[in-house]
């Protein structure tokens, strides 16, 4: 059997495309999400309609940096949350202090609102009355108001907090933590992981660096990007004609469902807790991507793909998560690994099958982060000019650390946008980027 020709026939039987999905095909879809979402909200569930929140943050990039400034940063992630003290000196470069991390709060078990908030606050009472201003970084859709704060609409990643669900965090937080003694609260600013990153992007134009706009981008156990807007947004124009132009958007990219289904795809999204949403997200998102694999390693074992004695073993995996993929990938032949020790009595078949079969869900991932990016960058109608690039600012453990992933998403963004469309990019990365952002959003 050749393991190639095996994989592929296996995989399109089941609907997954081994070299797809097409890049510029998913472009064009996410494009239409988009500036549809810009027309009006999507409904639920979004049928072919927009799926796209495209939440105007009311926020533009400020020009420099904060001096003299001190902020508390909460970074409520998809799997950790994080909380410390950003200070900006007189020449407003930031220093972190009394970083603390904890499980990301609701992961648990079901939380009421009140419980979910009085938690938040009992998370950062150490930094109790430390600074006025709380840039609060909440990575879950959500409606951001005018003065900043924002409002649940609904949660991903396997979040547990119903109630929450239409309330506004920074009033619910404040009136929290107003009830354990805070006296110095001035604003809690709310915004999300990729609007951090694209304020913590604009930090970058150094050593003579030019950009000609900003995208943050985050794959890591969810995904999403934001980019800047330079017209005017139709959806919001009846409601304030004041808004700000050059005004920070956040797609909420992951929900994009117009991407085809696989087989695997439907086995996962009917175990999740938000059946037939966050198709996209459910793709190419590290809280997916090992579940993923295990439903296509059983699914392989029981079509005869691999030997006898293999077979049997995955038949009864009992989970796989990303890093059990990349433990594979990087080292194929390692015994003291989850996939190395099932693979190490089987055959040198076997081990290419399944490499080649979790690479394919890798691949698709890379090739959905490229259209996304490029999508936004698009959107943006910057970037023409090689001496004034647009700056992505990409983060997240699943985009820096997978298995050849980077590497593949700029090659594809090099051929979309550079060689087919002549607009410039840079893919940027830096050490702490969605807390500086944060902080940066806290004392706009």
């Amino acid at each position: 059997m050749n393991p190639h020709h095996a994989v592929n026939a296996f995989l399109g039987r089941n609907n997954f495309q081994p070299n797809g999905p097409d890049i510029n095909a998913t472009i064009h879809t996410m494009l239409y999400d988009m500036e549809e979402g810009l027309k009006t909200n999507p409904k639920n569930p979004p049928g072919q309609g927009p799926a796209l929140d495209m939440i105007p943050t009311w926020a533009t990039p400020p020009e420099g940096s904060p001096r003299n400034e001190s902020v508390i940063v909460i970074d409520a992630g998809g799997t950790n949350f994080r909380s410390c003290l950003v200070r900006f000196d007189k020449e407003g470069t930031p220093t972190i202090s009394q970083m603390k991390k904890t499980a990301m709060i609701a992961t648990d078990r079901e939380y009421g609102k009140k419980d979910f908030f009085d938690t938040i606050a009992e998370n950062i009472d150490y930094l109790k009355d430390s600074a006025s201003r709380i840039g609060f970084c909440f990575s879950w859709p959500m409606n951001i108001m005018p003065n900043g704060d924002g409002q649940v609409t609904e949660f991903s990643k396997e979040v547990k907090a119903k109630e929450v669900v239409g309330s506004l965090i920074g009033e619910n937080l404040s009136k929290s933590l107003k009830a354990r003694g805070w006296k110095k609260i001035e604003k809690i600013t709310l915004l999300n992981d990729t609007t951090a990153a694209l304020l913590a992007g604009a930090s970058a134009a150094t050593g003579g660096k030019s950009y000609d706009s900003y995208v943050g981008f985050i794959l890591g156990t969810g995904m999403n990007a934001a980019y800047i807007e330079y017209l005017p947004i139709p959806k919001i124009v009846a409601q304030d004609n004041t808004q700000p132009l050059n005004q920070i958007v956040v797609c909420e990219s992951g929900k994009c469902n117009k991407i085809p289904q696989s087989y695997f795809d439907e086995l996962l999204d009917a175990t999740t807790n938000s059946p037939g949403l966050f198709g996209y997200e459910k793709k190419c998102s590290g809280a997916y991507l090992g579940p993923l694999g295990k439903i296509a390693l059983i699914t392989a074992a029981k079509d005869g793909l691999f030997s006898k004695s293999t077979a049997r073993y995955f038949a009864t995996l009992d989970s796989l998560e990303l890093r059990d993929m990349d433990q594979f990938f990087y080292g194929p032949y390692r015994i003291d690994t989850k996939l190395g020790k099932i693979l190490s009595s089987g055959t040198e078949v076997d081990r290419e099958i399944a490499y080649r079969i979790l690479d394919a869900i890798v691949e698709r991932s890379a090739r959905l982060a490229a259209a996304n990016i490029a999508a936004a960058i698009i959107k943006s109608g910057k970037g023409h000019s090689p001496v004034k690039p647009v700056c992505v600012m990409c983060e997240g453990t699943t985009f820096l650390k997978t298995h050849n992933l980077k590497n593949r998403v700029i090659g594809y963004c090099n051929e979309v946008l550079t060689e087919q469309r002549n607009i410039w990019y840079e893919l940027v990365s830096m050490e702490n980027a969605v807390t500086l952002g944060s902080a940066v959003a806290g004392l706009i």
